[in-house]
């Protein structure tokens, strides 16, 4: 009888901790669990793109260099440039030669260098216009940047003053009037010097420089390829400013502000809690993570963009790094 209450109380023992375990185990299990979310490291891009037509002639970095601000990156041959810029040369020279027949006052070549000075005009002009008028639909679609159009407008209207000034010294010239134009004739000169000048300053645009320090990610032509007005030729990363993005659904935006500091664990560098100071929070929330069901209830569930930098620097950070934050329950 003593062994059978002695087993009783036993099974009863051992009934009422299965009971504990399990009822310890039900609270945990009940239990909100942690969140974590799941970011990467990115940083900004900078593509180096072509600003005039022509041949790649040389390429002075590699892939995976790194590059300083205002370092030569590529050089490229623009022939259609340098035709340009060799006729308003022919130009400049043309239109000195007649301001100089003018004050000799020899009016059978004064007629036939007004004419050559006219012709050459003529054709600037028509490149010019033409060079115009492609840019400006590339501007347009937003390929090449306003300085560029710019750039090519002023020289669009300087070869259109230009012949219409040669023009009038032909005309001039068939009239038979010397003296009284010499100054027209001067005038005439210094214009084509100074679209000489402005041509030249083009030229310029055929060595390409890097507008950060940072490192080159890719590369997307070769030594000899061509390279149009707009092609991205390579791209440098700005490594040394990398920063956090991460995706946050709307029932967590809560737990971030601006300008908070939040605990970051970068498994690739193995570190744990390293600081970023949230910098922007997106004003709009993109597509949904989490879809509503009737069985479920409750509705969709969209994103905000945030991101956050570093409030140190950490050496072997390189984008595409996951980084986890765990938002306690």
């Amino acid at each position: 009888m003593k062994l059978s209450n002695k087993i009783l109380f036993t099974l009863f023992i051992i009934i009422l901790l299965s009971i504990m375990i399990l009822s310890i185990i039900g609270i945990f299990l009940m239990r909100e669990q942690d969140v974590i979310l799941q970011g990467q490291i990115e940083a900004e891009e900078y593509n180096i793109s072509g600003l005039l037509p022509g041949r790649i002639e040389s390429i002075y970095v590699k892939k995976g260099q790194q590059v300083k601000e205002g370092d030569t990156l590529v050089h490229i041959i623009s022939n259609e440039i340098i035709a340009e810029y060799e006729a308003q040369k022919s130009l400049e020279k043309a239109a000195a030669l007649q301001s100089e027949k003018i004050d000799i006052g020899s009016r059978k070549q004064l007629i036939s260098i007004a004419k050559e000075l006219w012709d050459g005009t003529k054709a600037d002009l028509k490149l010019a216009k033409t060079t115009y008028e492609r840019i400006k639909v590339l501007y347009e679609d937003s390929i090449v940047s306003q300085q560029r159009k710019d750039e090519v407008e002023a020289i669009y209207k300087s070869a259109l003053a230009a012949e219409r000034a040669a023009y009038y010294q032909y005309q001039i010239a068939l009239e038979g009037a010397q003296e009284q134009d010499k100054a027209s004739a001067k005038a005439m000169a210094v214009a084509a010097q100074n679209n000489s000048e402005v041509v030249k300053a083009l030229l310029n645009d055929a060595r390409l420089t890097s507008p950060i320090s940072g490192e080159v990610a890719a590369i997307a032509l070769n030594k000899g390829e061509l390279s149009s007005i707009g092609t991205s030729i390579m791209t440098i990363v700005d490594i040394e400013n990398p920063y956090l993005v991460l995706n946050v659904r709307e029932d967590l935006l809560s737990n971030f502000k601006m300008e908070d500091d939040i605990m970051c664990d970068i498994p690739a560098l193995a570190m744990k809690e390293i600081p970023f100071t949230i910098n922007y929070i997106a004003p709009l929330g993109s597509f949904a993570t989490w879809k509503a069901t009737k069985e479920s209830g409750g509705y969709d569930l969209r994103t905000f963009e945030l991101q956050a930098v570093p409030k140190m620097k950490i050496n072997g950070l390189r984008p595409g790094m996951s980084v986890l934050i765990t938002i306690e329950k």
